[in-house]
């Protein structure tokens, strides 16, 4: 979150501009879960400790952070790979252990950014569906892509162009995509 340069915006009602750095800091950590298109996921950690990271700066007891992650990575289908390393997981499962870290500490916002650019066709509509699952228990999702496809998942549609607003409007012809019956 940035202060504005000019204007005012709110979030949550608080004027965002009156707010010292630690408040952003809280609002980053428990109101916004960010999906990275090249994951961010620390190497040397297993996917439980990389799902856990937004608790531990939350300050939650060791505990409550494992159960809290186990149950993250459970709802995106990976609770059997909970103690493998980013390298020891296909691109699809290490997205869904990045989506899981986004989603651990219930943001009512979810930023993702090219989510599904570097995934195959099948797993990048499974990302999508578990999106939209999050989306219907009431969660915001703003996705940046650059995927026709992907953007007619959404329920609105705004085009930039060299940084400003090249148009906004609501998807027409939504693809709204089944539950998932199994893990993605």
């Amino acid at each position: 979150l940035d202060t504005p340069s000019k204007g005012l915006y709110d979030f949550n009602g608080v004027n965002v501009s009156e707010m010292n750095d630690n408040e952003l800091a809280q609002i980053r950590n428990k109101e916004i879960g960010f999906v990275f298109q090249t994951f961010n996921l620390l190497p040397r950690s297993d996917a439980l400790h990389n799902v856990e990271l937004p608790l531990i700066y939350a300050g939650l007891p060791g505990h409550e952070r494992k159960e809290k992650a186990k149950l993250a990575l459970e709802n995106v289908g990976l609770s059997d790979r909970i103690h493998h390393k980013p390298n020891e997981l296909s691109g699809g499962q290490r997205q869904r252990v990045a989506v899981a870290r986004a989603l651990v500490t219930n943001p009512s916002i979810i930023l993702a950014d090219e989510p599904t650019g570097n995934l195959d066709s099948k797993t990048g509509h499974d990302i999508m569906v578990l999106f939209n699952e999050i989306y219907e228990q009431g969660n915001t999702i703003i996705v940046v892509t650059h995927e026709e496809e992907i953007a007619q998942h959404a329920k609105r549609v705004i085009r930039l162009k060299d940084g400003l607003i090249e148009s906004d409007k609501p998807v027409t012809n939504r693809i709204i995509p089944k539950k998932r019956e199994a893990a993605v």
